[in-house]
């Protein structure tokens, strides 16, 4: 019987070239996050469904995987990394330290629309401080979305910033706090939907003279202190929220980051346990692709799963939209090379020699890999070309007993001959890596 293989919607099988590229994206976003002195760690996939659902919003909960496991447990998928950290944060408490800064990379699951960027198994990289509300984490996670994008060398980076709590008070000063859930998932669609449409939804929930004015908040734009100013106006005046925001502005002016961070009140984030100051980001050019890393604090999340206090900021970069958009901006980064050198079989009685030669290599911190069959020249160069290995070995009978190979640099068609093994180093290859015209004599 022949099974048809098939795949579920809203998720992907990634061939190694996309893998190898998530996987450098990967890598450098981690030693970033080292840099700052967080430090990784790990969740379940599967939770109680009790400890995810009722976190993220209505919305959210209507798109958890959610089953009943074989020991009949009322299981669900995790929807993002937030929620489970605050899990773990309880579960863990005197294992740890506060403040506790870590870092966590991994797949989480929405059974929600798939579009560009968007899929129903998606990876995120999440980096967050718990145990302190202070101004000062606050920050840090601003500056290391800030370093995150500068390392993958991502450009026309803008991070948006506002504060939940701002909004909330807008909301109170007009008597609509009950309606803050509908009002704040409306408020969230703007840059979906467009102003016209947010005003006549949000007329809708509250009325057309207060939509007027919400509409009015979150338009609001110029420089950081400008829109504050803005804020506290249609607030009746400075509250301590403003303030810091107002303290974020005058750090990030100092820190020179003021020409890519803007003061944003139509940002609130969609899922409800944002208490604080909440993040979007976004790129030039494709707007449409949404934020990019997004998130914020949340005072309260971690107190739902412990009696002890541990206030926590944090955001997340959501690895597949970011791919998507370096690709439509035409910047996803060349083809990842499976190696540097394929090490071509000329003689079955050399086997040994290959791989002799292959271990050499790697010790210099060469990667290479030996060609299993023999086969005609080209063929194995045309094998190395489509994993665009830059470099073919070469050696045969006579070379062996000459204890030298010829090196082909595929590129250019050009050949060296009689190159000694001790020769091969890193330095070596570089010279001829790029390089389409030069040759062993030059």
């Amino acid at each position: 019987m022949s099974i048809n293989p098939r795949i579920l919607k809203g998720f992907r099988d990634f061939l190694p070239q996309q893998e190898s590229l998530r996987q450098s994206l990967i890598r450098t976003l981690e030693d970033g996050f080292a840099a700052f002195g967080f430090e990784p760690i790990d969740t379940p996939i599967l939770e109680y469904t009790e400890v995810l659902l009722g976190k993220g919003g209505g919305e959210t909960d209507k798109q958890v995987y959610r089953f009943t496991d074989h020991g009949k447990r009322d299981v669900a998928m995790r929807f993002d990394l937030t929620v489970p950290f605050a899990r773990y944060m309880a579960l863990h408490r005197n294992e740890l330290y506060l403040p506790f800064k870590r870092y966590h990379i991994s797949k989480v699951f929405r059974g929600e629309n798939t579009q560009r960027g968007r899929y129903r198994e998606f990876t995120q990289c999440d980096f967050d401080i718990v145990g302190t509300d202070s101004a000062s984490a606050d920050l840090e996670i601003i500056t290391m979305m800030h370093h995150s994008f500068r390392r993958l060398h991502v450009p026309g980076v803008e991070i948006h910033v506002s504060h939940r709590g701002v909004f909330n008070r807008l909301l109170e000063r007009y008597n609509v706090r009950e309606h803050s859930e509908a009002v704040l998932r409306t408020v969230d669609k703007l840059r979906k939907v467009g102003a016209d449409a947010t005003r006549a939804e949000l007329a809708d929930i509250i009325g057309a003279e207060t939509a007027d004015r919400v509409l009015e908040f979150i338009s609001s734009r110029g420089t950081m202190t400008e829109v504050i100013d803005t804020m506290e106006r249609l607030l009746g005046g400075a509250i301590p929220e403003t303030e810091r925001l107002r303290h974020l502005a005058v750090a990030l002016d100092a820190l020179e980051l003021s020409d890519d961070v803007v003061i944003d009140p139509s940002i609130t984030r969609g899922l409800d346990y944002y208490t604080g100051v909440v993040f979007e980001t976004f790129l030039h050019g494709v707007e449409n692709i949404g934020s990019v890393c997004s998130g914020g604090r949340y005072d309260d999340l971690i107190s739902l799963y412990s009696k002890e206090s541990m206030p926590g900021v944090g955001a997340s970069i959501g690895l597949d939209r970011l791919i998507a958009a370096l690709e439509e901006l035409g910047i996803a980064g060349n083809s990842q090379a499976s190696a540097d050198v394929l090490i071509t079989m000329q003689d079955p009685q050399l086997l040994s020699h290959y791989h002799r030669i292959a271990a050499t290599l790697r010790s210099h911190g060469i990667r290479c890999e030996v060609y299993p069959d023999e086969r005609k020249l080209g063929q194995q160069f045309a094998f190395a070309e489509r994993k665009h290995i830059p470099f073919a070995l070469i050696c045969g009978r006579q070379e062996y007993d000459a204890g030298t190979v010829n090196v082909r640099v595929l590129a250019s068609r050009t050949n060296l001959d009689g190159i000694e093994l001790s020769a091969l180093s890193p330095a070596f290859l570089d010279r001829y890596r790029d390089d389409e015209t030069k040759s062993l004599e030059s």
